[in-house]
């Protein structure tokens, strides 16, 4: 089950197997936690340079600022690189759903880890949900025929509520 805490104090919690928190480090679920959320949210980390790598060789700038630093020195060059395109909206439209979906699952992730669950049930979430994000991203910026991105989405999500249905299961309190 979940952490048992007193309610004198909340220095007292037990999470199942873990005598001190530093044993955290030495459970395998939580490390394979760690490993793929890591994982999923360098790979979301990566979309806001991937963002300003489209912004630059696709000459679209959000700010007049941006525009002037890129070879905008006249108003009329600013407000011509002053734009949006398709190609770098498509790329800020992925970090968004990665940033939508991807928190979700850190933050269910890891009171999905303190449930205790097995390693291999533990895995399989993990390991889906970082292979669904990462198709998701290849499907949206090459772009893959739908329903290509769509499914991995609801994988993903799938797998997230999965977790979630999990944690609340097993630490209801009402």
């Amino acid at each position: 089950g979940l952490a048992s805490c007193s309610r004198v104090s909340l220095n007292v919690c037990r999470f199942p197997g873990l005598e001190e928190m530093s044993d955290i480090f030495k459970n395998e679920v939580f490390l394979a936690y760690s490993t793929y959320a890591s994982i999923v949210v360098l790979k979301m980390m990566l979309m806001g340079p991937m963002t300003g790598y489209f912004r630059m060789t696709r000459g679209a700038f959000a700010n007049a600022e941006d525009a002037r630093a890129h070879g905008g020195k006249d108003e009329e060059t600013r407000k011509k690189l002053t734009r949006t395109d398709p190609d770098v909206e498509r790329v800020r439209r992925c970090h968004q759903n990665d940033l939508e979906n991807i928190v979700p699952f850190v933050c269910f992730g890891l009171l999905y880890a303190l449930t205790g669950p097995d390693l291999s049930t533990a895995l399989l979430h993990f390991r889906v949900f970082a292979g669904a994000r990462i198709f998701h991203t290849i499907a949206y910026l090459t772009p893959l025929p739908q329903p290509a991105r769509g499914i991995s989405w609801i994988v993903g999500m799938g797998i997230t509520f999965s977790m979630a249905y999990r944690v609340l299961r097993m630490g209801m309190h009402f």
